[in-house]
């Protein structure tokens, strides 16, 4: 049994469902749970991990999970600001945070203030205010354990050493389901095409943007926040097996890559049990069965989201923010089927370049820019006029 306590916000979604199975296997004491409205699942986990405390940020759920969980005697609490204050939880020793999008920053920045060690599962805590992020960690004696499996892996591999060492982050991308097509090719995409990831299972929004290569554009700019790196130290490498999940070159040529078989378990019991190593529910990687691993260029022609999240990084300011939130609005669109595949990047594009950039902005300029962007997004989505017929 691991001596650890731990919260787990956003445990209703992918990786935190992942992430509650890693802590029934290895019997980690959980404080509190914490979720926005999937009652059903909140339930089955309160009754399996058995924490002291429940949030559901949305208060309708939380009656509703509250009257379900009446024989536990588990505490349930509703509110954005009971969410809060289960990211700085005085009893937990580290707190996962896996909420969905741009709503996970606020969390992040409560639990860095109390001091947590952070397992952020929540790239877009990084992408939108990766300096404040940052400055907080060290002002308040926090830690950042990365759960992406990419930014996982790099930890693994840097091992505390410093960014001077460090000549090129190889992020490894699985070039997702619409790798080798053209943009014309893409046109006629639906939603339920693009939500058939080739490896991972995932939340639709991540999925969508994996699609894109929108996820993996946020990826180097959480890998520049994260690691304290130049963005164009940052290279991402097609990988379509999914095995090497990314590499760390050295000043002295040496690579050093973590592999293992894709299951975000791992990385999620790697930051609940760092810096031990524990046996876990993850299979063993079997190379001979593989065969071949696979390597290729990305194409930033034919999925421009990527290439413009590099601009994003290097404009710095309000623009990843901003990114953020104008992806998040196109997504949904095309996901209402409002707007076609391509039609993403094109509305995303154009929303950023209408942000007039702030530099070295506050937490309340990276927010005002972020539903700015999302405002702007909407408009663009709504003046193409017609639903789009798949």
């Amino acid at each position: 049994m691991i001596e650890k306590t731990i919260a787990i916000l956003g445990s209703t979604g992918s990786v935190g469902q992942q992430t509650v199975e890693v802590a029934a296997d290895l019997g980690v004491k959980t404080e509190v749970l914490a979720a926005s409205r999937d009652v059903k699942t909140m339930e089955s986990q309160a009754r399996l991990l058995k924490p002291r405390t429940c949030v559901m940020e949305n208060e309708d759920a939380a009656k509703e999970l509250k009257i379900k969980l009446a024989d536990t005697g588990i505490t349930v609490l509703g509110g954005h600001t009971a969410l809060l204050e289960a990211a700085a939880c005085p009893a937990a020793d580290v707190v996962f945070n896996s909420v969905g999008g741009s709503a996970g920053l606020e969390p992040t920045l409560a639990a860095l203030k109390a001091g947590k060690r952070i397992g952020l599962a929540n790239k877009e805590s990084i992408v939108m205010a990766g300096e404040i992020v940052n400055r907080t960690k060290k002002e308040c004696g926090g830690e950042i354990i990365p759960v992406d499996s990419e930014h996982s892996a790099i930890f693994q591999c840097l091992n505390g050493r410093s960014g001077a060492e460090i000549s090129r982050i190889l992020l490894t991308a699985s070039g997702g389901p619409f790798f080798g097509m053209s943009r014309r090719e893409m046109e006629g995409i639906t939603p339920e095409r693009a939500l058939a990831h080739p490896t991972w299972k995932m939340g639709s929004k991540i999925t969508i943007d994996s699609a894109t290569l929108m996820n993996k554009g946020f990826e180097v700019i959480e890998a520049v926040h994260l690691f304290d790196v130049l963005p164009d130290t940052v290279e991402v490498v097609v990988h379509r097996e999914s095995i090497i999940h990314s590499m760390v070159e050295y000043t002295d040529n040496a690579v050093l890559a973590q592999l293992s078989v894709p299951d975000m378990r791992l990385c999620a019991q790697y930051a609940m049990t760092y810096p031990e190593r524990v046996p876990g529910l993850m299979g063993r990687l079997d190379l001979t069965a593989l065969g071949k691993l696979t390597f290729f260029k990305p194409d930033f022609e034919n999925f421009p989201l990527l290439a413009l999240a590099y601009d994003c990084i290097k404009a710095g300011g309000i623009i990843p923010a901003a990114l953020v939130a104008a992806d998040e609005a196109a997504v949904e669109a095309f996901i209402a089927g409002k707007i076609g595949f391509t039609a993403i990047s094109d509305v995303v594009s154009e929303a950023i370049s209408r942000i007039k950039n702030i530099p070295s902005p506050t937490i309340g300029d990276i927010l005002a820019a972020a539903k700015e962007a999302r405002g702007i997004a909407s408009g663009i989505v709504g003046k193409q006029g017609v639903t789009v017929a798949f």
